[in-house]
């Protein structure tokens, strides 16, 4: 299965094709970053693919070289970011696991000890 076409009610859909406002840090072929409005650390950029899928597993499955470049611009934005001392990628796949947007996305968290367990 390959990637879907955008999906007309998806948050993130939207914020790709620049039809809803986001602080980008970081554009790449196939992925987007910009900063949580709902920030949970200092630092919190989700890192999306600009196609649709709906979670971490789903993008495994349809197209894990993206998945790839998620973690990689991640390591970017951490890099531009200044997290030298580290930083956390978080996805969360389901509603049980806090998903909100059922489009993929990737959380950077730095800035401050995180510490483990998370909640």
């Amino acid at each position: 299965m390959s990637a879907s076409s955008p999906v007309e009610d998806c948050l993130f859909c939207r914020i790709v094709a620049g039809e809803v406002p986001a602080e980008v840090v970081h554009r790449g072929d196939t992925t987007l970053a910009f900063r949580d409005v709902n920030p949970q650390a200092p630092t919190h950029v989700l890192v999306v693919p600009q196609a649709h899928h709906a979670d971490a597993a789903a993008l495994a499955q349809d197209d894990p070289a993206t998945l790839a470049r998620l973690v990689d611009a991640a390591r970017e934005v951490a890099a531009a970011e200044g997290l030298d001392d580290g930083y956390r990628l978080v996805f969360n796949t389901g509603a049980q696991a806090g998903q909100t947007v059922f489009h993929v996305h990737l959380h950077l968290l730095g800035g401050r000890d995180l510490g483990w367990p998370p909640g």
